[in-house]
């Protein structure tokens, strides 16, 4: 099925606008999205940002009150158009992984390939379950399989009529955090391995960059960026992004013409304008754990409030004068006791992004962001 002659991005959301109850503001308001050819994206954002209605309006299972979605250059929802879930040619692996109890682990996979005929569906069922290393378990009974192993059948599954498009709904949230980690590493192997496309949903920003080619992150029905995650993490466009895509801290800063004024220092940093020009007036500067550094001083501005050890580092929590906390990374050698006094400043060995009214100022961050505005029509793909 996923086979085609031209090249264009597999699923293509355009302008979609869908009310839950006639709600307003709407779960999702005019939001755009294109997947490419063998392209993993995570849909990531905080509970009720809409990224779970995304997900959906592509598998069908919701209707748009306006816009549009393509799947494979075939429009499948839209104004006088709807192709129900099962004709869309997409594979979905459910939170639960919605595993029929009473059949065995083979017959589960071959549950979606009717568009085969009988004597074709044992092998390719065998060929699926050699793909994901479950072979061995043909026979057995989903209550006798362990939770990653379930996850690995579901994904068979969905990866069996051989979909344009694989969809994941917060596919690892049920799994132990000791597993969890080596299974979504499998997922992504077996996913690119096969050059399937994925979408899949989480609020898991460590599970989005491992998995993600990129990453798309929606606010209050919105997409306020998509990009690589490393692009993300280094060029927020958003306050909300900075905040939500890593630990983030926002200091205050006076513009002058040699840099930036902070409540810990002077950052010699300037804000170009488009124009070529300076920005003046005040900003608030995104500032990482990596950022700061500390060192103990009776003299120093801050005290450490808290410090926690996570390993090879400790994060440090620091109170500075004006009552704003930030937060330090130190090597686990660095021991400074809690309530002790430390100076702090900012080395960040790299410019830092500013915001001016929760937007970040141009030619403050170390690369610019991708933009993140789709094209204005979707590439058709033959079916």
């Amino acid at each position: 099925m996923s086979e085609g002659t031209a090249k264009g991005p597999i699923v293509v959301v355009r302008d979609v606008v869908r009310r839950l109850d006639g709600a307003s503001p709407p779960a999702v308001g005019g939001l755009s999205l294109d997947v490419a050819e063998g392209e993993i994206v995570a849909l990531l954002g905080p509970s009720g940002s809409g990224k779970t209605t995304v997900l959906r309006l592509i598998a069908g299972f919701e209707r748009p009150d306006s816009g549009s979605v393509w799947v494979a250059g075939r429009q499948v929802a839209g104004t006088g158009v709807w192709v129900p879930p099962e004709d869309r040619g997409l594979g979905m692996v459910f939170q639960d992984y919605a595993l029929f109890p009473h059949l065995t682990v083979a017959e589960n996979v071959a549950f979606g390939l009717h568009c085969l005929l009988a004597m074709d569906r044992g092998p390719r069922t065998g060929e699926v379950l050699r793909l994901v290393g479950l072979q061995e378990f043909a026979s057995r009974y989903p209550h006798e399989l362990s939770g990653g192993q379930q996850q690995r059948v579901a994904l068979a599954r969905a990866l069996a009529p051989q979909p344009f498009a694989v969809l994941l709904d917060e596919p690892f949230s049920n799994l132990d955090a000791d597993l969890r980690g080596q299974v979504r590493e499998d997922v992504r192997a077996i996913l690119k391995g096969t050059g399937t496309s994925a979408v899949f949903v989480t609020h898991d920003q460590e599970e989005a960059t491992m998995l993600g080619d990129r990453v798309a992150i929606i606010n209050a029905g919105r997409l306020d960026q998509v990009d690589e995650p490393e692009r993300i993490f280094h060029a927020p466009r958003t306050r909300f992004v900075a905040g939500f895509f890593g630990r983030a801290d926002f200091l205050p800063a006076t513009v002058t013409p040699r840099g930036l004024e902070t409540e810990v220092g002077f950052l010699p940093q300037r804000i170009a304008t488009s124009e070529g020009g300076t920005v003046d007036g005040t900003v608030e500067v995104l500032v990482r754990p990596d950022d700061v550094a500390i060192s103990a001083s009776a003299s120093g501005q801050g005290t450490v409030l808290d410090r926690i050890f996570i390993g090879a580092e400790i994060l440090y929590r620091v109170q500075l004068p004006s009552g704003r906390v930030i937060h330090s990374r130190q090597p686990h050698t660095a021991t400074i006791a809690k309530g002790a006094q430390v100076s702090v400043a900012l080395a960040p060995g790299h410019p830092l992004t500013c915001f001016r009214d929760g937007m970040a100022e141009a030619g403050t961050a170390p690369g610019p962001a991708a933009d993140s505005a789709p094209a204005t029509g979707p590439a058709v793909r033959e079916a």
